[in-house]
């Protein structure tokens, strides 16, 4: 268990931003830890914008230090984020990795994956009262309410991982393939499987070259 709260280059809680984050989003909040990482949960899934589009192979972009000071990324570093926060407070954390399939797609993010399914989906695992307690802060509330689905809450005892059906009752997201929990970020294994599933993207460089893009260009 040891393992699962110690710093590291991906799970960095020792930067000061993350250090200096945590202080402001915690202030006032009760010492208990679930009400602590339920705080911090909110504060990165609606603090830190969701985007697709921004994946880069360059190691850096998957640290918590990065999604945090970048403002916008997609659902690892989301995770990862939380997860170091979560050690920060002594709760151990685990990075649990999936590939999805989102009933909802826009056509565009379709044609740019060339594919309906979400390669190496990411998501968090805590240790709360005795049990691994899932997480998924990816998805920010704007965001949802464009897609027409209700955010994705977190209590701290039960797993919170998708919305399967949005609010008017239509087909979401799905887990297709389970990868397995991580102590720390498998950036290898993450570049290997992004790459076989896209691997035009690599052939033209986008996933390297591509800039932010915005939300509207995400929902189609």
């Amino acid at each position: 268990m040891e393992s699962y709260l110690q710093s590291t280059t991906f799970f960095d809680y020792q930067h000061p931003a993350i250090r200096d984050w945590m202080e402001k989003q915690l202030a006032g909040v009760p010492e208990d830890p679930i009400e602590r990482i339920k705080t911090l949960y909110l504060a990165v899934r609606d603090g830190i914008t969701y985007n697709p589009y921004v994946f880069k192979t360059d190691p850096v972009t998957l640290t918590a230090s990065y999604a945090l000071t970048s403002g916008e990324t997609y659902c690892i570093p989301k995770a990862v984020l939380l997860g170091a926060a979560a050690r920060a407070l002594g709760i151990p954390s685990r990075l649990a990795l999936a590939d999805v399939r989102n009933h909802l797609s826009s056509p565009k993010l379709i044609e740019y994956l060339q594919s309906d399914v979400f390669c190496m989906h990411g998501f968090i695992e805590l240790y709360l009262n005795g049990r691994w307690v899932k997480a998924t802060p990816a998805f920010n509330r704007s965001l949802c309410e464009l897609m027409n689905v209700e955010p994705l809450a977190f209590d701290g005892v039960n797993d919170s991982v998708f919305q399967e059906y949005t609010e008017s009752g239509q087909a979401h997201m799905e887990y297709v393939r389970d990868h397995g929990v991580f102590g720390d970020v498998p950036h290898e294994f993450i570049v290997a499987g992004v790459q076989a599933a896209y691997p035009h993207l690599f052939e033209s460089r986008q996933l390297i070259a591509a800039g932010p893009r915005t939300l509207a260009s995400e929902v189609g």
